[in-house]
């Protein structure tokens, strides 16, 4: 495949940014290997600046849930942006947006828009520490929640991938408030609580980490997480910015029936525009400026086009009933990717909860995240740009999670399939 274009831009990149990538995941470290560069996209397909047509599984990391560039999106930012791009002041879409996430997701009494994912995790931690006047925070290896200094610890995503997973520049002073225990422990969580259970102001995690591969909990772990905070007085904190109105219209905790204190979101309801929110329990959520003493602020939160597209997004979703057809897709693509392996004479292990998917190149029980690190990380890349080659694009990481669309067809699944047996079978 010829990618002579893409090359020429990585090198004009590398000479003006740090790795020639904005964001380190995009650097294809992990598979030996170069970015190629996107011209366009429509619908499952990106077209790079040298041509080539694949069908993508990246989806921007998740927030394409409805395919890339849908006409009701283009239409809907493009109207909101003849009225300003940005005001500094409410508009009337910031309502409309708190009003649907209330409504949609179990937890959420009330809601704060922010610009991203990380902000989000970010000021929910801030939260919940002004509103229980405690410091510690407990997080879960593997579980990545952006790049927030306090819980920039033992995290998944890039910083698995490039370097080490506690990142240069992050005080030691604020690591040390910071315990990081394995997924699915419990009794790592009771032995936290019971040295210092009335230091621990929040237990953050995803409740489906998808940032080292893709695993679920066991043995009601998240119950038990629901019964011991509430138990030492703790803020349970689901980080949703992945899972949220893609694995069904609430979220994880509409499919488990788990309700944490606070929620942070992201991706899908920017509709493709950066975007974050974290709501959850009114009483804590008034502990926000300028109601309360908790300062959180940010000159673009709820910007018009970020909220005009997600909105779209979200009833556009609601309206096709989107989250049966990605479950048919998404069980369509776990019976082929099976079938591949066992053609291939391969006991690797395939996880997938809805449109979220993860082939590990491990074999046995995946659980957390010393699970997801036995992956044959050179089988991953060879896997990788044999199927890159045949025009399917599958994240850059043996350690990232694979997104499904409603843009995407039985076909498309069927071709994907098709080729990941023939990657498999030369490995």
């Amino acid at each position: 495949m010829n990618r002579q274009t893409s090359e020429k831009l990585y090198a004009a990149a590398c000479e003006k940014i740090p790795g020639g990538v904005n964001s380190p995941v995009r650097a294809f470290r992990n598979v030996d290997g170069s970015p190629f560069f996107v011209r366009r996209a429509k619908g499952a397909r990106l077209w790079d600046v040298d041509g080539n047509e694949l069908i993508d599984y990246v989806g921007t990391w998740g927030p394409a849930i409805l395919g890339h560039a849908p006409e009701c999106i283009i239409a809907a930012v493009h109207n909101a942006a003849k009225d300003g791009v940005s005001f500094g002041i409410p508009n009337p879409y910031e309502v409309e947006m708190a009003r649907l996430i209330c409504d949609w997701v179990p937890s959420v009494e009330k809601v704060r828009m922010v610009n991203s994912g990380t902000e989000a995790t970010m000021s929910a931690i801030r939260l919940a520490r002004g509103f229980t006047g405690r410091d510690r925070i407990i997080k879960f290896t593997g579980c990545y929640h952006g790049h927030v200094d306090s819980l920039l610890v033992a995290a998944g995503s890039g910083a698995l991938t490039h370097g080490e997973p506690d990142s240069a520049g992050v005080p030691r002073a604020f690591a040390e408030l910071t315990t990081a225990l394995p997924f699915n422990d419990r009794a790592a969580v009771e032995e936290a609580f019971a040295e210092s259970g009335d230091q621990i102001a929040a237990v953050i995690l995803e409740p489906v980490p998808a940032n080292a591969g893709l695993f679920f909990e066991v043995d009601g772990f998240l119950s038990f997480l629901r019964e011991i905070t509430q138990k030492h007085g703790a803020v349970l904190i689901f980080d949703e910015v992945m899972t949220g109105f893609r694995v069904a219209k609430g979220g994880v905790q509409e499919l488990t029936g788990i309700t944490p204190d606070l929620t942070a979101l992201g991706k899908v309801i920017g509709g493709g525009l950066p975007v974050g929110a974290f709501g959850g329990r009114a009483d804590i959520m008034n502990q926000l400026a300028p109601d309360g003493p908790v300062y959180q602020a940010g000159t673009l939160s709820g910007n018009p086009l970020a909220m005009a597209a997600g909105l779209t997004q979200l009833k556009e979703m609601e309206k096709r009933n989107g989250w049966q057809q990605l479950e048919g897709l998404g069980a369509e693509l776990e019976q082929g990717m099976r079938g591949a392996l066992a053609t291939a004479g391969l006991p690797w292990t395939f996880h997938r909860i809805g449109s979220m998917f993860c082939l590990f190149f491990a074999e046995g029980a995946v659980q957390n995240l010393e699970d997801a690190m036995r992956v044959d990380k050179a089988a991953f890349a060879k896997f990788f740009h044999t199927c890159l080659d045949h025009g399917v694009y599958f994240a850059p990481s043996p350690y990232e999670t694979g997104f499904i669309s409603v843009a995407h067809s039985s076909e498309d699944i069927a071709t994907t399939v098709a080729v990941a047996e023939q990657a498999l079978m030369a490995l």
